[in-house]
């Protein structure tokens, strides 16, 4: 878990540093920042337009490029990197098409999406039965991609789907509906307007609906207006006041007042006819136009710091950085849970069907354990007298939210998240920069189970759940029962068919308690450090001759050392020892000496081990033996037929 955090926490650091050498190449081959303030004299008259319409400002009538230009400044300010943007953006919404355009069904569905929902902005235009369209569909697809820009949804209603809902609301012809929220509380009421207008032009429609989005912000034109709402006020901690010498706030900064209702509240200043410019010095407004947001910590100037753009994005961001929701809160950790699972694809050595695995194993665990840890987070935001540790929680996260680095960190998710490619590139590089130093890492201890194929681990995967999914508990407790069920494929099905029999746990515990345990005596004991030495070189020794009896070689591929390796060692009391144990001296899991008087336990397949040795293997759910992998709940057969077997070739 710490490892996957620490590289995870590296690919950001990567990512930071990798956007500050984008802009040290952009400076050096155009001698430009993002955050360069651009001329819009300087631009072309279409470049203009773009810009008017990424900001949601109508420029129809205005056919000179000086007055055009005019328009920008009053606006705002415009930078090189809000320009590439602007031009960026256009260009995706004219390959996009009308493909985001909603078709409603019928009434129920109308009301659920435009009605009910409460939180946006819809434009639908409505077609009434046997009649054309209000908007043909060339220049509905352009009302599309104007409107799209600002979070405001579309859709159409044929009055052929649903004529009686049509006659109720009084549809009688084609024509374009707009709703929005009413009132400034969240989930407020639902206000439709309907479009009288005689032009069905793309700029005109779209006037009309920004003049009407506009109503819903409080407009400021006299001083005493100002004073009284620059006032701290609880029920609305954070402002956002527009100082501009325009007739209505640009369409951006409208949608936002839609998208952040009940959690900042959006003012605009009409400074063109005021009445006291010393009341703006007080406040230390001394140009416009100015976004200056209002908080109990102070006042802040949005477009001083690198990537805020006067964008319905860019100024979306900072909104909620600073004053953030519980979505956004969870969608953030939800992405980050994600970005820390998907490191165990990198992380997990071995087989590629073993990565894939290990992987979705640790999504589901991670997405779970999220899920199921907001729960008590949401519970605890209910409760009232949690209103303070929120309210400072939020005062902490603005004041660094309102640093230059935090702007830079801003600046750099806007533009990854621009560009998907590059950031799923850049960790998919890194993730095999991660694979490459693991693998390095683990050079030396690099075990046996690393090295398998694809087909081997998938073999060794179905025997486990196999041996998990139909061998029987009691079969360690009811030494009678020799059936090969479990070779018999119909049990299968059988068990797959009753899920009672496999959605309990199959290995219980308490075949432990049975298993068969003694205390190891010794009758003579050499020198330990003579012994070991003598141990090791038995074990360094040339293959085993020909000749040599064949128990003696099965001994030794058990990993125990049998009555032969046991002489040079110690000699045992065997007359203790179950008859259906093989004889050892060492045990394999602490790779120690049987000492005198320790206790000994023995599995079904004839090994022993330390009593406290194997409880520890076993009790880490690894219900095998250590040696032979045979189930160390299942009885294995004619283990005292072949003990006494090799009884007698040794005594031969």
């Amino acid at each position: 878990m710490w490892l996957k955090l620490f590289f995870l926490l590296l690919y950001f650091i990567v990512l930071f540093m990798l956007a500050r050498v984008f802009e040290a190449v952009v400076w050096c081959e155009s001698g430009m920042f993002a955050s360069q303030l651009v001329d819009p004299v300087t631009l072309s008259y279409k470049k203009l337009k773009t810009i008017l319409e990424c900001r949601g400002l109508g420029y129809s009538g205005l056919a000179e490029k000086k007055d055009v230009s005019e328009l920008v400044e009053k606006s705002g300010e415009l930078t090189q990197g809000e320009l590439y943007s602007a031009i960026k953006k256009e260009k995706e919404q004219t390959e996009a098409g009308d493909a985001s355009t909603t078709h409603f069904s019928g009434e129920m569905h109308f009301y659920e999406l435009v009605e009910d929902t409460k939180d946006g902005i819809w434009l639908v235009q409505v077609i009434a039965q046997d009649r054309e369209a209000l908007l043909s569909h060339s220049n509905w697809g352009k009302m599309v991609q104007k409107v799209s820009q600002f979070g405001i949804r579309t859709g159409t209603f044929n009055c052929s789907n649903d004529y009686r809902s049509c006659i109720k609301r009084g549809w009688q012809r084609s024509t374009l509906i707009m709703s929005v929220p009413q009132t400034s509380a969240s989930k407020g009421k639902v206000m439709l307007k309907e479009y009288n207008g005689r032009r069905i032009e793309t700029e005109h429609i779209f006037r009309w609906m920004t003049s009407h989005v506009a109503h819903r912000i409080k407009t400021l034109r006299h001083s005493e207006q100002l004073v009284e709402e620059w006032r701290s006020d609880p029920a609305h901690p954070v402002k956002m006041f527009l100082f501009a010498r325009l007739s209505q706030p640009p369409a951006f900064f409208s949608s936002l007042s839609v998208k952040f209702t009940g959690r900042i509240e959006f003012i605009f200043v009409d400074v063109r006819h005021w009445d006291n410019y010393s009341s703006l010095s007080e406040i230390d407004v001394s140009q416009s136009p100015a976004y200056i947001l209002k908080m109990p910590e102070g006042i802040y100037r949005y477009g001083n710091s690198t990537g805020e753009f006067l964008s319905l994005a860019a100024m979306d961001t900072f909104l909620r950085s600073v004053q953030p929701e519980v979505n956004d809160m969870f969608v953030l950790s939800l992405v980050l849970i994600n970005l820390l699972a998907w490191m165990d694809l990198f992380i997990t050595q071995g087989a590629t069907v073993k990565r894939f695995v290990v992987l979705i194993r640790t999504l589901g665990t991670y997405n779970s354990i999220l899920l199921v840890s907001w729960l008590p987070v949401l519970a605890l935001l209910q409760m009232p007298y949690l209103d303070t540790l929120y309210s400072y929680s939020l005062k902490l996260l603005r004041y660094a939210d309102t640093t230059t680095l935090a702007s830079l960190v801003r600046a750099d998710w806007t533009f990854y998240s621009s560009h998907p490619a590059l950031f799923l590139s850049t960790y998919l590089a890194h993730g095999l920069l991660v694979d490459y130093f693991e693998k390095k890492r683990r050079c030396g201890i690099r075990s046996q189970e690393d090295s398998t194929t694809n087909l081997e681990w998938l073999a060794s995967l179905w025997d486990w759940y196999t041996s998990y999914l139909l061998h029987p508990i009691a079969s360690l407790q009811d030494p009678s029962d020799h059936s090969d069920w479990e070779d018999d494929p119909n049990f299968l099905f059988q068990r797959l068919a009753f899920p009672d029999l496999w959605l309990r746990p199959l290995v219980n515990m308490d075949y432990i308690n049975a298993l068969p345990t003694w205390r190891f005596r010794a009758v003579g004991q050499d020198n330990s450090s003579h012994s070991d030495t003598e141990s090791r070189e038995q074990m360094d020794s040339p293959p085993a001759d020909p000749r040599r009896p064949p128990h003696t070689d099965r001994a030794l591929m058990d990993g125990c050392l049998t009555l032969e390796g046991v002489a040079n060692h110690q000699q045992s009391d065997w007359s203790v020892w179950p008859c259906d144990m093989l004889q050892c001296s060492e045990c394999v899991v602490c790779l120690e000496n049987f000492g005198s008087e320790e206790l000994l336990m023995g599995l079904p397949c004839g090994h022993a081990f330390h009593q406290q040795c194997i409880v520890v293997w076993l009790a880490a759910g690894r219900h095998c033996c250590p040696v032979c992998r045979w189930p160390s709940y299942k009885k294995k057969q004619h283990r005292a037929a072949q003990s006494s077997s090799t009884e007698n070739t040794l005594q031969d």
